[in-house]
């Protein structure tokens, strides 16, 4: 290439200088910096609230399902993490205590009728007997048979986690997608003058 040549490409870019471009990344990727950990401070409000709304009985549904849209749309929201985070980090916990203490009240209801119902068939089944020779084993067997299957309830049903995409298309994405084009641009502008200067000062 001629030193015309050159010199023509270096007027042309001499006005924009790589600076331009490093002060943009600096100021788009704090941008990016201050977006992501608003990110991940809102998820963890939505969080909290979710707690509170869980230990006062409140719409659980849509607090949760508030909690999982805004990660679900959101980068750097991922709540298991760091070195002492609870796993899983969305944890129901009142909520599955209310249904352990109605499933067991349920129970104890059935278990009543049960042994009410066990006497009045073994009176009729043996009216004579003496409570601790008949009755009392054709009783017994009354409730074995008859008694309720306790059914547990999984605790995973109300333990959640869920994961923030790579990339949202948010104030952070963007901030990050713009912070590497500029980026980019300085490393290019920034090789293209040294370049340039190399190659004139070989044909001065």
């Amino acid at each position: 290439m001629h030193k015309r040549k050159l010199h023509h490409i270096w007027v042309k870019i001499k006005p924009i200088s790589y600076w331009y471009f490093l002060i943009a990344f600096i100021i788009s990727a704090s941008v990016a910096v201050v977006a992501l950990r608003n990110n991940n401070l809102t998820a963890i409000s939505l969080r909290n609230h979710l707690s509170t709304v869980d230990q006062q009985d409140g719409n659980v549904s849509l607090a949760l399902n508030n909690l999982r849209q805004y990660i679900y749309g959101h980068m750097n929201t991922n709540l298991a993490s760091g070195p002492n985070a609870i796993y899983p980090p969305i944890q129901l916990k009142y909520t599955y205590q209310r249904l352990l203490a109605a499933d067991q009240t349920g129970p104890n209801a059935s278990n009543t009728q049960i042994y009410t119902d066990a006497e009045n068939y073994c009176q009729q089944a043996i009216p004579n007997g003496f409570s601790g020779r008949g009755r009392v084993p054709c009783i017994e067997n009354y409730v074995t048979t008859h008694a309720p299957v306790t059914q547990t309830i999984p605790a995973a049903l109300y333990e959640f986690d869920f994961i923030s995409p790579f990339w949202s298309p948010d104030l952070a994405g963007w901030s990050i997608v713009i912070s590497i084009i500029f980026l980019i641009l300085f490393i290019v502008r920034f090789s293209l003058e040294k370049w340039l200067n190399r190659r004139l000062k070989q044909h001065s």
